[in-house]
């Protein structure tokens, strides 16, 4: 199993968020390259990223940022947070980004989801975010009138290999991740799942590579010293 450690940008800088909540913004860091330079020396090698602004307007006011990591570390960067145009797509994988996740444009735009798999295949994962049993969108301000289990068979039916899976309860709550969810979702589906959202512990990542999944996003646990990187990284191994 991977292990993604993340940083969610604001205004250029490392942020952490509640459950979502823009309310409840921590500032972690100026200097976002620092941060994803700590990861490189715990031993990692991938990055998730998202661009909380972008998430609420579908612009991309932190690609300077996200282009400085993808440029200057050897991390494999993942970004979401907003992507709803092939211009946008096209800016972010020019700016070296590895992998681009699509979001609310996955539910209300099939049509743009359709030509993203099309020109960029693998290099395009899909972020289902649950809350209360539905998909979440507009950065988890509203809620679409589906539910994880037909959104997750319609990606699969559409190609889409990568699917990051958020519960937004445990986002950033420090209460453990959602295990019982992981373990169905990676038995019913044959696409490689990421589990986010509360993975606060070592025994978090122990429980969730026993179950195969494709990768963890670690967040609010690293930059409260829950995690130590390295650990986990070796952990998951």
């Amino acid at each position: 199993m991977n292990i993604f450690p993340a940083i969610d940008l604001f205004d250029k800088k490392a942020v952490r968020l509640v459950k979502g909540d823009y309310a409840q913004m921590t500032v972690y860091s100026d200097n976002p390259i620092e941060i994803a330079r700590d990861f490189e020396k715990a031993g990692a090698e991938y990055i998730h990223m998202v661009d909380l602004e972008g998430a609420k307007d579908g612009t991309t006011p932190n690609l300077s940022v996200v282009s400085d990591i993808a440029q200057n570390t050897s991390l494999f960067v993942e970004i979401g947070g907003g992507i709803r145009s092939m211009e946008t797509l096209d800016k972010y994988f020019e700016a070296g980004v590895d992998r681009a996740i699509l979001g609310t444009s996955a539910i209300n735009d099939s049509a743009f989801l359709k030509e993203a798999l099309k020109k960029y295949g693998n290099k395009i994962a899909v972020g289902a975010d649950v809350k209360d049993g539905r998909i979440a969108i507009k950065g988890w301000l509203e809620t679409a009138p589906v539910t994880l289990d037909e959104f997750l068979e319609n990606m699969q039916k559409l190609g889409v290999e990568t699917v990051i899976c958020t519960d937004i309860s445990k986002d950033g709550a420090m209460s453990g991740t959602n295990l019982e969810m992981y373990k169905r979702l990676s038995q019913r589906y044959s696409m490689n799942i990421t589990a986010s959202g509360g993975v606060s512990t070592v025994e978090d990542v122990k429980a969730l590579r026993s179950m195969d999944l494709y990768g963890a996003i670690i967040g609010k646990a690293y930059y409260t010293g829950a995690i130590d990187l390295k650990e986990a990284i070796e952990v998951a191994k």
